[in-house]
């Protein structure tokens, strides 16, 4: 591994040597929307010869910042174009070798025509569709107003949100979720539920990553981004909402930044707290019984981002943030179990869980940029750190069987990555990207309970991951690829209570492949494939018996194996007059897939015993449709259809059962304009039946209303929805194996949001209008 370490280094130095040096001026200024204040981030920079020919160009970064490198002299005509705003021009005159051309600040106007797109920008969520990833970035419109991230994922395309919060993108729960592109050692379901939704900038959907990205994750990365603003001076903006169903839920976020000269001060403060209710009603008419479930859930989190980047010169940049997540929370939950036949064996169970934890991570990154355009190098250190502990006591009624316990688990997981990312255009179609990265997790958890089916255990997990990736990429006048490749040496190492319970060390390639072909203005069709691997969660291998209820039990496999998967898409994108369309197809062929092992547990046949095993290969596709149209002045609207196939197999108690689970969901969102300040909004989401190993789900429907009015120049906002207005919003399931079943699941669904926003501050301070500043700040806000 060493040797192949050396060569990279070797390998970007023999070209960083052989690198242009030569130096030509360089363009540079910062565009903002002239209303809102606010930076316009992946605005199109053009730069035309006299004739209309496209010599080069650009896109503007989170900062609304932008340089264009390497002009030779001459006389230019300078465009700006992004959706929803008027066309900028302007004639500029170059001096070849002159150093820095400096353009300051490019008000765009809003284009009346399209008025309500132009509140996106600031106010509404705007979805782009980016030759690798899908880009959601979030705005403060009604869907997605809620609590936390959790609340507003059913929003998104191509993903959805169970009644557990488990997510899973395109119908597949075996997705990576990152926050700010660094992973975390949390649950998903755990961690959507602790981020406040306001404190989140942009939601990114890569559904088949290149060899640059880790491999992890069979049905892709979604790509959590948090506010960071980068605007000069000192700016800013505060969120608060309440959530009320039965109980209530308040969210907050109060987000900073200070910029001045060659340094950016920026941070995020979120929080959301309160109690929701969960019931869970389930008919065992195999055993002629029932089983209740209520569950309070009263929890309480904070989220702090804080964050520093200093532009030494306009080559080099440095920066650091931590991100601090803390919550206390627990859940009080009772459970009847009411036997039909012998109601003397009925009894309750009550269950209590305190759970408290600590997700810290801190990163630092260094990022040089050398004199020709697209050529840089970055270095990135990224240590996470997780520190969570859990007591749960079950108690049950007198005339139960069973005897009371209690748990205690500590969990620690500590996880450093460190990575270098090397960039080199060669000539003017031609780019080669190449890199390492180490990843290094300890995980230690610490088991102790009274429950006399269960043992004290003390569990060790140690995994190190070392990669190497390169690519290469052309683009030509209509037509561009790239392709890649990624090698991973891994190693895996178990203990329990000492013991090594298992391990594994290999080395595996992960090739991908773009080809996008643009014939006009109005057409684009990719072709995408990559290979990928799902390595078992830390709770599938865990050999540590979790006991919830005295009717289930679940415990991991350590001898799990992973599930590499190989995945083909094709996707095509159509811009209307009005809108634009974009759909897509993709495959997956699925090794050694991973599934639930459910059986009747041998100690106790009323009991079910919950593992997880590798079963035969399998295949995967689906079929995605999403478009947004402007019908009129004042209605506009995006909708999205999903269709997904996937066949499974597993043992379902003494049975090996195959099925082919065929699920599809649409969804639209309809904005109204009433007036400049007023604006109603329509959401509604359908998702058909769909089945699993051992349940078969029922179709679910609800619709949200919602209305959102600005005031104070624009700067404030109120917002007020109602969501799932006809009370539909709940979980309906099914089984016949290992015996007959059926229940729902209903929470809080309907509900009332009441939201407030207000931005503070801008860029308009006259100390920060000196030269030197804008001198200073010619490589704009950093790299996050």
């Amino acid at each position: 591994m060493k040797q192949l370490f050396l060569i990279i280094i070797l390998t970007l130095s023999t070209f960083n040597s052989v690198a242009n040096n030569e130096v030509f001026a360089r363009i540079t200024g910062t565009i903002i929307d002239r209303n809102l204040k606010e930076p316009v981030p992946y605005a199109t920079i053009s730069l035309s010869d006299t004739e209309g020919n496209i010599i080069t160009g650009t896109t503007s970064e989170e900062d609304g910042s932008f340089i264009i490198k390497k002009v030779k002299s001459g006389n230019y005509i300078l465009s700006i174009q992004f959706i929803g705003y008027k066309k900028f021009s302007k004639e500029i005159v170059v001096q070849g070798n002159s150093g820095l051309m400096e353009l300051g600040t490019i008000n765009l106007d809003p284009d009346v025509a399209e008025m309500d797109e132009v509140v996106v920008v600031g106010e509404r969520s705007t979805i782009e569709q980016r030759i690798d990833r899908k880009v959601i970035n979030v705005g403060k419109d009604l869907t997605t107003a809620g609590a936390s991230a959790s609340d507003i994922m059913n929003n998104i395309p191509s993903v959805n949100v169970d009644q557990d919060g488990n997510i899973a993108l395109r119908g597949n729960t075996n997705v990576r979720i990152l926050i700010d592109g660094k992973p975390t050692n949390m649950n998903a379901a755990q961690l959507l539920k602790q981020i406040p939704s306001s404190s989140i900038k942009k939601i990114e959907l890569i559904t088949n990553p290149s060899a640059k990205y880790n491999p992890e994750g069979m049905s892709g990365i979604i790509n959590i981004v948090l506010h960071k603003n980068a605007n000069n001076g000192f700016n800013g903006n505060i969120n608060t909402g309440l959530t009320y169903g039965e109980n209530a839920r308040f969210n907050g976020s109060l987000d900073m930044n200070y910029r001045q000269g060659k340094l950016n001060l920026y941070a995020n403060l979120g929080s959301n707290f309160g109690k929701r209710k969960n019931i869970n009603d389930i008919n065992l008419t195999g055993r002629n019984a029932k089983q209740n479930l209520d569950m309070l859930n009263d929890n309480e989190s904070y989220l702090y981002k804080i964050g520093v980047d200093y532009f030494l010169n306009d080559n080099n940049t440095f920066s650091f943030y931590t991100n601090q997540n803390l919550f206390n929370g627990g859940v009080d939950a009772t459970i009847n179990a009411i036997y039909l036949n012998n109601p003397s064996n009925n009894f309750e169970q009550f269950l209590n869980l305190d759970a408290r934890n600590l997700n810290a991570t801190y990163n630092f990154a260094y990022k040089h940029l050398f004199p020709q355009e697209g050529h840089e190098i970055l270095f990135e250190a990224d240590y996470n750190d997780y520190d969570g502990d859990e007591d749960f006591a079950a108690n049950f009624s007198e005339n139960a069987s069973f005897a009371s316990y209690s748990e205690n688990v500590n969990e620690n997981r500590g996880t450093l990555i460190t990575n270098i990312d090397y960039s080199l255009p060669i000539g003017d179609k031609s780019k080669f990207e190449a890199g390492a990265e180490a990843r290094l997790l300890n995980n230690t958890q610490d088991y102790d309970t009274n429950n006399p089916s269960a043992q004290n255990s003390d569990y060790d997990y140690n995994r190190n991951i070392y990669s190497l990736y390169s690519t290469f990429g052309q683009s030509f006048e209509k037509f561009s690829y790239q392709l890649g490749a990624r090698l991973e040496s891994f190693n895996i190492d178990a203990e329990v209570n000492g013991e090594n319970v298992f391990s594994d060390d290999y080395i595996t390639l992960y090739p991908s492949g773009f080809f996008n072909y643009t014939p006009n203005d109005k057409n684009s069709y990719q072709v995408s494939y990559s290979r990928r691997i799902d390595r078992p969660s830390l709770g599938q291998v865990s050999p540590v018996r979790e006991v919830s209820t005295p009717t289930i039990t679940v415990v991991g496999n350590p001898n799990l194996q992973p599930q590499f998967t190989n995945s083909v898409e094709f996707n095509y994108t159509r811009k209307l007059k009005h809108g634009s369309l974009t759909g897509g197809v993709f495959f997956r062929n699925i090794n050694d897939n991973i599934n639930q092992l459910i059986e009747e547990d041998p100690s106790d046949p009323a009991s079910l015993l919950i593992s997880f095993a590798n079963f035969d290969d399998t295949n995967a596709y689906g079929v995605e449709l999403s478009s947004n149209y402007k019908f009129t002045e004042w209605w506009s609207a995006n909708g999205s259809f999903e269709l997904y196939q996937q066949t499974q197999s597993g043992i379902v108690g003494t049975s090996r059962v195959e099925v082919d689970n065929t699920v599809y969901t649409a969804r639209v969102n309809n904005s109204f304009t009433v007036t400049e300040n007023l604006t109603l909004q329509l959401f509604g989401f359908y998702q058909g039946p769909s089945e699993e190993l051992q349940f078969k789900n029922e179709d679910v429907f609800f619709a949200n209303l919602g209305a959102r009015y600005t005031f104070l120049d624009k700067k404030a906002t109120l917002s007020l929805n109602f969501n799932d207005v006809f009370g539909t919003q709940e979980y309906r399931f099914s089984a016949t194996l290992p015996y007959e079943q059926n229940g729902l699941f209903r929470s809080e669904f309907q509900n009332v949001y009441v939201g407030f926003s207000y931005r503070f501050g801008g860029n308009n301070a006259k100390k920060l209008k000196r030269k030197q500043r804008d001198n200073d700040e010619t490589q704009g806000g950093g790299m996050f």
